[in-house]
C-alpha cells in the first residue's frame, strides 16, 4: 500500500507541476492557423489550445481509471486469499 501511494504523489506531483496552463499542444496546421488567428486579432487560439489539452488529457483519465479499478480488484483477491478457512 505504502508503495502505491509514493507513486500516487510522484504522478500527482509530475502533473501538478507541468504548467498545464502555459502548454501549446499543436499539430503544424493548427499551430499556423493559430498564430495567423491571433495576429489579426483573433481570441480562438487560446479555445483550440484548452480543446487540444482535453483531447490529450482523455485517454491518460481513461487509463488512470482502468489501473485503479484493476489495482482494487488485485487487493480485493490478495485479501480473499490471506484469509485462512
Amino acid at each position: 500500500m505504502k508503495k502505491a501511494f509514493i507513486i500516487f504523489i510522484l504522478l500527482i506531483s509530475v502533473f501538478a507541476g507541468s504548467g498545464i496552463e502555459t502548454a501549446s499542444a499543436q499539430c503544424a496546421m493548427c499551430t499556423i492557423s493559430a498564430e495567423q488567428g491571433t495576429k489579426n486579432g483573433n481570441t480562438q487560439a487560446v479555445g483550440l489550445n484548452t480543446g487540444v489539452l482535453y483531447l490529450m488529457a482523455i485517454p491518460y483519465l481513461l487509463i488512470a481509471g482502468i489501473g485503479v479499478l484493476w489495482y482494487k480488484k488485485y487487493r480485493r483477491s490478495q485479501n480473499n486469499n490471506s484469509i485462512p478457512s
